[in-house]
């Protein structure tokens, strides 16, 4: 982290990290889960329904048997606690804070919960602290759609170049004709069988990023048509990463301090899973990229509310500078402006035609204004817009061979 900020930031701070509880090397959590069991890119279909509830119980049931009462501990607002308690430690009247992704709903948390004791907070790519943690998820669904269209408009106009449709219409009907006939038959590619539930699930990241997906799609038609090799790339999820703390923390760390955040953070999961069936029905016609993965059942169903707090409602007028990319796949523009209505005394930083999810520190035009903030306690009068430095790269050309002998 300290790399990313500039030395007038790290002059003026002390830097201090932690793993929130249930992670890393904070009595990480365990609940035991396989490579498979850890993989939640499940779309609803009728006839696996069955299997995908019985994978969300038997998540929930392993995290309880081997955690047990451990469980209801682990959550957003009990890290704000340990933030608290971290500040009182050092001895600090307030503190200041720097939150990407997950860690800007925690800051929020933490300004709700110790208003008096918050100082300067940057919340960089926002959860939008409404709508956790479900609709969190549905929201991957709602952001892939613009998405989806501004690619179909993109490579439109390079029919030339990918051959995957010379009108937006036309591109999308080659996307979904693609999508059918994985679906009846999977398409070999890169050493592997891809579904078209595969070819959704990877591409709701890539069409954020564009060139990326475009190339990608126009691998996967040829594959598709007989004319590729299995070259290309790999749309399967790799197999489970060692995990970056070694030994001492449980390889399934990740994933099970994920759901024993989300599943623990709120109340609001429903309980019945053909509420989840029906949802995902919905929502797949309604966002066809990527609604019934966003929609359909969670080990949350199946999580044991006693003792568990609500959610905190973030309203309040703490000052924070909150940072947006206007295509950001994690937490969609939508996300951050809910964090803007819920921090009412925040300024928001939004980047248009700005790609990615995090923006600090990575050389975009809104990091002048959140150095100023840290370095000054000066919010921007207002919300401001910004435009981001690079345009989408155009396509990669095939070299030229040389002329002469």
């Amino acid at each position: 982290m300290a790399n990313m900020l500039p030395k007038s930031v790290t002059r003026k701070y002390d830097l201090v990290g932690f793993d929130p509880r249930g992670v890393g090397r904070s009595s990480p959590v365990s609940c035991g889960l396989t490579s498979k069991e850890q993989n939640r890119e499940r779309p609803y279909k009728a006839e696996t329904f069955a299997k995908d509830v019985k994978w969300a119980r038997t998540v929930a049931e392993k995290c309880y048997a081997k955690q047990g009462d451990t469980l209801r501990h682990i959550t957003t607002r009990n890290t704000a606690r340990d933030m608290d308690v971290i500040r009182a430690v050092l001895g600090e009247k307030k503190i200041s804070y720097f939150g990407i992704s997950y860690g800007t709903y925690l800051g929020a948390v933490y300004t709700q919960m110790f208003p008096e004791r918050s100082d300067r907070f940057v919340l960089d790519s926002a959860a939008d602290p409404a709508r956790v943690w479900r609709g969190t998820f549905r929201l991957f669904a709602e952001g892939a759609e613009p998405a989806f269209t501004r690619w179909t408009q993109w490579t439109a106009q390079r029919n030339s170049h990918y051959k995957l449709g010379s009108t937006p219409q036309a591109v999308r009907t080659t996307f979904y004709d693609l999508v059918a006939r994985a679906d009846r038959k999977p398409i070999r590619f890169d050493g592997t069988s891809l579904t078209g539930a595969d070819i959704r699930a990877q591409s709701r990241l890539g069409f954020f990023y564009v060139r990326d997906a475009a190339e990608l799609i126009a691998k996967v038609k040829k594959a598709a048509e007989g004319k590729a090799p299995s070259a290309g790339q790999d749309l399967n999820p790799p197999e489970q990463a060692p995990s970056s703390f070694g030994s001492a923390v449980p390889s399934d760390n990740e994933e099970a301090a994920f759901w024993s955040i989300v599943c623990a953070d709120t109340r609001d999961w429903p309980r019945d899973p053909e509420q989840y069936r029906r949802d995902a029905i919905r929502d797949k016609a309604a966002y066809p990229v990527y609604g019934d993965f966003a929609s359909n059942i969670r080990p949350c169903a199946f999580w044991k509310k006693e003792g568990s707090e609500p959610a905190t409602r973030v309203d309040n007028k703490v000052g924070a500078l909150i940072l947006q990319n206007e295509w950001d796949s994690q937490t969609p523009l939508a996300s951050g402006q809910g964090m803007r209505r819920g921090m009412k005394g925040a300024k928001m930083v939004t980047v248009t035609g700005g790609v990615g999810h995090g923006i600090y520190g990575f050389m975009s035009c809104a990091d002048k204004k959140a150095t100023a903030y840290l370095t000054t306690g000066k919010l921007p009068a207002k919300d401001v817009t910004c435009k981001a430095a690079t345009g989408i790269p155009e396509p990669e050309r095939a070299p030229t061979a040389p002329l002469g002998g």
